[in-house]
């Protein structure tokens, strides 16, 4: 057996990447799943809202859920930018699919502090707002949650920075300190704190490869600093994607995953925009908007986003999906415009619509945008960790481990296989080796049983796992020490 193994422990292994694998024994294949469309749950239909409603920020707290967004009208009824400021909104829920907006009694709004709004133009001209509840055991009270904004947009001089500000109950924020004025930060400027290296990191945007001084030149990109008191801040380096495409991404909803905090999650828009109009623009809804959006600037109209999926286990090199985690769907009146699939930060466990199945993953994205309409923020659910699997067809493939060495007595895998469809277990240590039962059926945590003993014989030391299936999906596995 090779002489390098990976400590895993007992933490929760998911199989989005080859990280553990051994490619050249391996014929399984990852395959990307899609988060299927669900119902509205939040209309943003109050006057301060709009059809910009977006950049929405969930934050896990205790008991319940916090939403921060943006409440921001496009367009002016000629379709010209910006009929009013942008405010910064807040809402709750309990579940996850029941959301309210509290009157909160902070801001005025045309005369009247009868609204969710927690932040507006005589604290900052916010363009984009994010929130994390941090975690650092030194945070001072005062500051346990911060955000992320930019106060204006200036592409040049002193005013272009992004801010830090800070809150001790997450709704009465104040303008604090600058944090840096390396990037562009046009988009949800997401952090929080690392406990694996004691550390804060922030994930922002920029240009790169930029000719000229065109706001619009250049490719967007992903950029990476840290720090370890949130004030000094190092210098912003594009995020790695190997031997990745190099084109423009916007947002990143970069967060650690839950269930396996190694892990780093990421959702980064794509930015597509096209060279000129043609007839298949004529051919999507809403065309004669598109037309006038063009008149204040060309990329209103031939700009179409979609979402993609990415994954990291070092923060800082990524492993990036090219296919599409969502698209913008079904054409229908309002969709296939700039600001489609933009997801929002954060997830949420919710039970599942079907009786009696196990809860799923939900997460957020709006409807609407640039209609001139409220903006309507959509759920999305998929399989907890089914993000990436590792898949098999009908005709048995192979899933061969690097050596590794685990804690514990049980091993459970998150799979699905097809009525014939099976998954084949083999545990192989250095004198020894574990045949596992056939499995077959689809549960997220499947306690895996072996014939002549339990996986305790082979905790501690160097093993390999060997996986035969037929028609189906592991998506993830774990360790541990069960009484």
């Amino acid at each position: 057996m090779a002489e390098d193994v990976i400590p895993i422990g007992s933490r929760r292994e998911l199989l989005w990447d080859d990280y553990l694998i051994d490619k050249d024994a391996t014929t399984a294949v990852l395959k990307l799943h899609q988060p299927q469309s669900k119902e509205v749950v939040i209309d943003h239909n109050e006057p301060w809202e709009g059809d910009g409603c977006d950049f929405h920020c969930i934050v896990k707290d205790d008991g319940f859920y916090r939403m921060y967004y943006l409440g921001w009208e496009m367009l002016k009824p000629d379709m010209s930018l910006g009929p009013r400021p942008i405010v910064v909104c807040y809402a709750e829920s309990l579940n996850g699919k029941n959301w309210f907006k509290p009157r909160l009694g902070i801001c005025d709004f045309e005369g009247s502090k009868e609204n969710n709004i927690i932040l507006d133009h005589h604290t900052a001209k916010f363009d984009n707002f994010s929130v994390f509840k941090d975690m650092n055991p030194a945070c001072p009270p005062e500051e346990l949650y911060k955000g992320l904004g930019i106060d204006g947009f200036n592409t040049s001089g002193d005013a272009h920075h992004l801010w830090c500000f800070t809150s001790p109950d997450g709704i009465r924020f104040k303008k604090a300190w600058k944090m840096t004025d390396k990037g562009k930060f046009d988009t949800l400027n997401v952090a929080f704190w690392d406990k694996a290296v004691s550390r804060y990191v922030c994930y922002i945007r920029d240009f790169h490869d930029i000719p000229g001084d065109d706001l619009n030149a250049g490719i967007r990109d992903i950029r990476r600093m840290v720090s370890k008191d949130f004030k000094s801040w190092s210098t912003p380096v594009r995020i790695d994607f190997g031997e990745g495409e190099d084109y423009p991404l916007y947002t990143n909803a970069v967060q650690p995953y839950y269930r396996a905090e190694h892990m780093l999650v990421g959702f980064p828009s794509r930015y597509v925009e096209k060279k000129a109009w043609t007839p298949a623009f004529d051919q999507l809804p809403g065309a004669e908007r598109r037309k006038r959006r063009m008149k204040s600037h060309p990329r209103l109209g031939l700009v179409i986003t979609d979402c993609l999926f990415m994954s990291s286990r070092d923060g800082e090199r990524w492993n990036r999906w090219d296919e599409a985690f969502m698209t913008p769907g079904l054409e229908r009146e309002y969709n296939w415009v700039y600001g489609d699939c933009y997801p929002a930060l954060g997830m949420i466990e919710t039970e599942n619509d079907l009786p009696y199945a196990p809860n799923e993953l939900s997460m957020y994205a709006y409807d609407n945008h640039w209609s001139m309409t409220p903006a309507k923020l959509r759920r999305y659910s998929i399989r907890i960790d089914g993000f990436v699997s590792y898949s098999a067809t009908y005709k048995p493939c192979r899933l061969v481990t690097k050596p590794f060495q685990f804690e514990g007595n049980r091993l459970s895998v998150n799979f699905a296989t097809s009525a014939a469809g099976y998954v084949r277990i083999r545990l192989i240590g250095e004198d020894r080796e574990l045949n596992a039962v056939e499995l077959f059926g689809d549960s997220l945590d499947k306690t895996v049983t072996f014939e002549g003993g339990d996986p305790a014989s082979l905790s501690g030391q160097p093993v390999i796992m060997e996986i035969m299936m037929s028609d189906a999906h592991l998506y993830s596995f774990k360790f541990e020490t069960e009484a």
